[in-house]
């Protein structure tokens, strides 16, 4: 096993960690996680990260992770959802969830949703939406409404000229502002954890 190749399997342990504890560990810790018997080791390996764009200094020189080290594996072949296909080898590239589903970061919130009103529009109660500030939307968006002083989730729609809020389930009924409709944001993406 190559260097790089052992780096990536430390680089794993220590993504599992931070995915953990929300802090990259002291050096005293990384000996123990990696089996090293010396800091100079696990500093060389710190700086080997750094070289290939995992982990930066922050201005107080502590490690920190950098955009890299929350990059996934995306194969390049898509998984059918229909019928089975032959296994095959697949490829796979490096893929930052965070740099595809957000393109704002200052003006997107995740928002969990609550409530069955847009199932048939895919999203569950638990989803996470990703929502894009922004007080305009356009008709047929799911978006973040402020209606009569309250927050929905909702297709904005409109009739006879006025805008209404769709819901996606038929056990709901279409919501026709008697007063504000104020847009909060937009969703733009849903994240849906799988236990």
């Amino acid at each position: 096993m190559s260097e790089f190749e052992r780096d990536l399997e430390y680089l794993a342990r220590l993504q599992d960690y931070y995915a953990d504890e929300r802090c990259l560990p002291s050096y005293a810790r990384l000996m123990s996680l990696f089996g090293f018997a010396s800091k100079s080791a696990v500093s060389k390996l710190l700086t080997r990260l750094q070289l290939q764009g995992f982990l930066n200094r922050s201005s107080d020189g502590d490690w920190v992770p950098a955009d890299r080290f929350f990059e996934r594996t995306l194969s390049s072949e898509p998984v059918p959802a229909g019928m089975p296909v032959a296994a095959r080898d697949v490829g796979t590239d490096a893929f930052a969830i965070d740099q595809y589903l957000i393109n704002r970061p200052s003006h997107t919130h995740l928002i969990p949703v609550k409530g069955d009103s847009m199932i048939d529009a895919g999203i569950h109660s638990g989803d996470l939406a990703v929502v894009e500030r922004r007080a305009i939307a356009n008709l047929g968006d799911i978006v973040v409404a402020i209606v009569d002083d309250e927050f929905t989730l909702k297709t904005l729609g409109k009739e006879g000229g006025k805008f209404v809020l769709l819901p996606a389930n038929p056990a709901y009924p279409v919501i026709r502002p008697q007063g504000t409709l104020e847009i909060f944001g937009v969703m733009v993406g849903l994240v849906r954890k799988y236990r």
